[in-house]
């Protein structure tokens, strides 16, 4: 890969296990198991999230990303996203309608 994707250094950085069926990604589909999730600012006012095989060094992009960041912020965003990880079934970055208040 010519533009491999890395979490910023003010990203929200979580692990998580993924529940059964995992999260997709853009570069290489579902991947299980023990994943770190990270979650960076943009400057356009969305966010890129990147998870990766816990200690692995390749990162890929949750499908859906980047994504706009909620009212709530990013924080917000992050959690929703480690919920959504943390069921599995193919997780992807969730959209506006599908966040919590």
């Amino acid at each position: 890969m010519t533009d491999t994707p890395t979490p910023r250094p003010d990203a929200h950085l979580d692990h998580v296990k993924a529940g059964p069926g995992g999260a997709m990604t853009d570069e290489v589909g579902v991947i299980t198991g023990d994943l770190t999730v990270a979650t960076s600012p943009l400057s356009d006012g969305r966010a890129a999230v990147l998870v990766q095989y816990t200690d692995a060094d390749e990162w890929y992009t949750l499908t859906g990303s980047p994504a706009p960041v909620p009212p709530g912020g990013l924080t917000h965003l992050h959690a929703a996203v480690l919920d959504r990880v943390r069921q599995g079934g193919g997780a992807r970055v969730p959209n506006e309608g599908e966040r919590p208040a």
